[in-house]
C-alpha cells in the first residue's frame, strides 16, 4: 500500500544548498585549529541542545585531533518552539549536569541568530561558576539590531536566510542533513 504524502518533497522545500558536507567538515576543522590553543583538557564543552549536537560532536572530535580532550555537558534551551521565529523568551528544559566551578567552559551551538539562546547559556554557565566562558557557533547570521553577545568563534558567516541541516531545522525536521540548505 503506498504511503500518503502530506508534505512536499525535500527537493521542493530546500531552495539552495549553501554548504556541502565537505565544506561543513572543512569549516569545523579550521575552527578547531583556532579554538584548540584557547582550551585545556579540563575545559567543559557545553552543547546547546538540540541543534548544537551535530556541530558539537564534530568539533569535539576535531579538537581531539588537535590534542584537546575536553569534557562534555549540555544545556537544553528553547526559544523557537517549532516556529520559524523566536518567541523572545528562552526556556531551560534541561540544566547542566557537571559542576563548572573554576573551570573554563566552551558553549557550542549550531546557529547564532537572535543571540537569545547563546546569551542565556553564557549567563547560566557564568552563574554555575565557570572561570572563563567562551562561545563557538557554526553559523552566524546577520541581524538588523545589535546583539548583546558576540560569539568568540564562528565557523561560517551565514546569509540571513532560513537555514536547515547540520542541526538547524524546521519544526524538528532536516536537522540530520549533512549539508546546509536554505528554505527561502
Amino acid at each position: 500500500m503506498p504511503r500518503t504524502r502530506y508534505r512536499t518533497t525535500m527537493a521542493d522545500e530546500i531552495k539552495e544548498i549553501l554548504l556541502t558536507e565537505a565544506e561543513v567538515s572543512e569549516r569545523v576543522e579550521a575552527l578547531a585549529a583556532r579554538v584548540a590553543p584557547r582550551l585545556d583538557d579540563d575545559t567543559v564543552a557545553v552543547c546547546l541542545l538540540t541543534g548544537g549536537l551535530w556541530f558539537c560532536a564534530d568539533l569535539m572530535r576535531a579538537l581531539a585531533r588537535h590534542g584537546r580532550h575536553v569534557r562534555f555537558d549540555a544545556l537544553w534551551l528553547a526559544s523557537y518552539k517549532d516556529q520559524r521565529v523566536s518567541t523572545g523568551r528562552c526556556e531551560v528544559r534541561a540544566d547542566l549536569q557537571r559542576p563548572l566551578v573554576g573551570q573554563k567552559a566552551l558553549i557550542v551551538d549550531d546557529v547564532f541568530d537572535t543571540g537569545l539562546s547563546l546569551t542565556e547559556a553564557a549567563r547560566l554557565v557564568r552563574d554555575a561558576g565557570a572561570s572563563e566562558v567562551l562561545t563557538a557557533v557554526f553559523a552566524s547570521k546577520p541581524w538588523p539590531t545589535e546583539r548583546g553577545l558576540k560569539p568568540d568563534f564562528v565557523a561560517w558567516e551565514a546569509p540571513g536566510r532560513f537555514l536547515v541541516g547540520y542541526g538547524m531545522d524546521v519544526a524538528g525536521q532536516y536537522r540530520g542533513l549533512p549539508y546546509i540548505g536554505a528554505m527561502d
